[in-house]
């Protein structure tokens, strides 16, 4: 006995949208399946008196669409094995939007079934000639029922599809209105092409209020034509650095290079430490926005230089976290953040290729003083180059701190030695930070925003009463500190 499941598509609309030869095949279909009975064509089967069996009920069993797909596949190939020949319907066409018949093609050959596909005509002709898209100017088909942000390209004409029931368009509708205003217009088409065609324009926050939503519903979305409407997206803001730093750009960021950009990266990323330690939200968008200009520059000259793209450093970096995860990608296992980051510097280590002729090496050349004194520290405590307690590193402070009092008490020039001193109390008290787990660099950023805080406090009440700075004792002026203190 020949096992074999034919797929017949039921058009888009009515009956009229079938061809003699599909008609035929499922009139004399001895064992005729159906995807669903909710279909225009159904009723003209059922004046034929020809018999159907519907996966309906099998949609109420389950939550997610792959588990309905998985159990219609699952009874059709039962179904087979036993009969022998069966006939599948579905809406459509069988090999647009029909998972079921992708899982049916890939499973078939397995169990020795002759899966074939007849045909059918897709929704995609009558619903372009339905809203007059011609489709070479670019568009997107994608599943309602599993619709991603990020897969939307919203210049292109994007419809929707299988945005049958309520629940469907609520997923598409909030889904959608995080790239588009609330208020764009988009279409919901019902059955295009056939002879109950409707097209409907409403409000994206009205798509899921509409209650003509069913197995024939496509949502339709225009393409996007105001620039600003997709500023929030990155390929917006690629071209907007392209076009400053192009022919008729911006004069200054057209001369910018690598190292005339330095002291502004270094300057943004001091303003967003600042806006984190002010734990402002709105501030820190901003200052997150400036470190990424910086980025993005930096990129263009590398495009604009044939060296590299923007897309060159998420590559890299992309399969840098993902080479370094290996306890999130891949089959090591790291019970804590410790193991992470030991895991992380041993798979940095094996990247160098090379072996480094000292710890130090390790530390960045261009690191401030604060941060080199904490990570030269770090280096060699991986070597056992560190003292377990924190006692003997307070006495060390301490011993420091007596050495300095006693060059400053010397009476020959003491300036340098004096300096070197300084420089050897400040990193005796990096090791106490390192610790306390606490970094020298970001504790003294706070302390530095803190006094421009309380100053700036100071110099506004100066400034309320009207009187010169000089006027002022150190007391009144404590006075004031204190307040702004007190305020915090």
């Amino acid at each position: 006995m020949k096992k074999e499941i034919k797929i017949i598509g039921l058009g888009a609309g009515d009956i009229e949208q079938l061809t003699i030869g599909m008609w035929k095949e499922l009139k004399n279909a001895q064992h005729l399946f159906l995807r669903t009975k909710e279909h225009p064509v159904i009723e003209d089967l059922m004046k034929e008196d020809i018999s159907f069996l519907s996966f309906d009920s099998v949609y109420e069993k389950w939550d997610t669409f792959e588990k309905v797909y998985e159990e219609i596949v699952e009874e059709l190939l039962k179904a087979a094995d036993i009969k022998g020949s069966i006939v599948y319907a579905v809406p459509g066409h069988p090999l647009v939007a029909e998972r079921a018949v992708q899982l049916l093609l890939e499973k078939g050959k397995a169990r020795g079934i002759d899966v074939t596909v007849k045909g059918g005509q897709s929704f995609l002709d009558p619903i372009f000639a339905a809203l007059h898209i011609d489709p070479i100017e670019g568009f997107q088909l994608l599943d309602g029922t599993a619709l991603k942000r990020e897969e939307l390209q919203l210049t292109n004409h994007v419809l929707i599809a299988q945005v049958y029931d309520q629940f469907t368009a609520s997923d598409v509708k909030l889904t959608l209105m995080e790239e588009l205003p609330d208020d764009y217009e988009v279409y919901i088409v019902t059955a295009a092409g056939s002879s109950g065609e409707e097209i409907k324009k409403v409000k994206l926050y009205e798509l899921d209020h509409q209650v003509t939503l069913n197995n024939l519903t496509t949502v339709y979305v225009p393409p996007v034509k105001q620039p600003e409407t997709l500023y929030h997206q990155f390929e917006t803001l690629r071209e907007i650095i392209a076009t400053l730093r192009g022919p008729n750009g911006c004069p200054w960021d057209r001369k910018q290079t690598h190292e005339s950009l330095k002291p502004y990266l270094i300057e943004e990323a001091y303003e967003l430490i600042e806006a984190i330690d002010e734990q402002d939200d709105d501030h820190m968008i901003e200052e997150l926005g400036d470190v990424l200009l910086q980025i993005m520059l930096h990129a263009q000259i590398g495009e604009d230089e044939g060296m590299f793209t923007i897309s060159d450093v998420i590559r890299i970096l992309s399969e840098k976290m993902v080479r370094r995860h290996p306890h999130v990608f891949g089959d090591v296992k790291a019970e804590d953040a410790e193991q992470v980051v030991a895991n992380w510097n041993e798979i940095k280590k094996s990247e160098k290729g090379k072996q480094e002729t000292s710890l130090m090496e390790s530390v960045n050349k261009q690191a401030t003083s604060l941060m080199k004194a904490y990570q030269y520290q770090k280096a060699a405590a991986k070597v056992g180059f560190d003292w377990d307690a924190v006692e003997p590193m307070w006495e060390k402070v301490d011993e420091e701190i007596k050495e300095f009092q006693a060059e400053v008490k010397s009476a020959h020039d003491k300036t340098e030695a004096m300096s070197k001193e300084f420089g050897d109390i400040l990193f005796a008290l990096v090791n106490v930070a390192r610790f306390y787990k606490i970094d020298p660099e970001v504790a003294l950023a706070g302390t530095n925003h803190k006094f421009s805080r309380r100053f700036q406090y100071i110099e506004k009440r100066v400034k309320d009463l009207n009187r010169p700075f000089s006027s002022f004792t150190l007391e009144e002026l404590d006075q004031f500190w204190n307040e702004a203190k007190k305020s915090e």
